[in-house]
């Protein structure tokens, strides 16, 4: 399946065809993240049930420490 994924044309497994899997191939499933699909924020519940389909755009922001 292929992805826009932060802007960026990226194909992914078609088993990973939820938002949670989608987290979980690019290991930042144990992290706080933020995920827009398609233009809509996705609520963290909603994660392992959202199905992913070829095409859809997704925005994956994630926190970083510093200081």
């Amino acid at each position: 399946m292929e992805l826009i994924i932060n802007g960026e044309k990226i194909r992914i497994p078609e088993d990973e065809s939820t938002v949670a899997e989608l987290l979980q191939h690019f290991n930042l499933h144990h992290k706080v993240v933020i995920v827009e699909l398609n233009d809509e924020i996705l609520a963290k519940e909603n994660q392992s049930e959202t199905r992913l389909s070829n095409g859809d755009k997704v925005e994956i922001v994630h926190f970083v420490g510093g200081g």
